[in-house]
């Protein structure tokens, strides 16, 4: 079912892995850096005419980012949007 994103952080698959190192170039990109780490935590999800995931991604020391991505119903997979300057205790929240 479509909606909104998903009530709890769950602990990061080998899939949502997998979905953030096909995605790190991008990241990497619009952020103009690159990282020590770049591991997934935890994520949310949300059904919509594909999937979006709300990952918590730890690049450093005691840094993350968040990052929206978007995996369509073809499987290809974009980042739509990247919160940076979080923590391992932050939120994730829909962005």
């Amino acid at each position: 079912m479509t909606g909104g994103i998903s009530d709890n952080d769950e602990p990061a698959t080998a899939e949502v892995q997998t979905l953030v190192e096909q995605v790190k170039d991008q990241i990497t990109g619009k952020m103009n850096g690159t990282f020590e780490v770049f591991e997934a935590i935890t994520f949310r999800s949300q059904v919509v005419a594909g999937r979006n995931y709300f990952v918590k991604i730890h690049v450093g020391n005691d840094k993350c980012i968040h990052a929206r991505i978007y995996k369509n119903l073809q499987r290809e997979v974009s980042v739509h949007s990247i919160q940076e300057d979080k923590t391992r205790e932050d939120p994730i929240t829909y962005f």
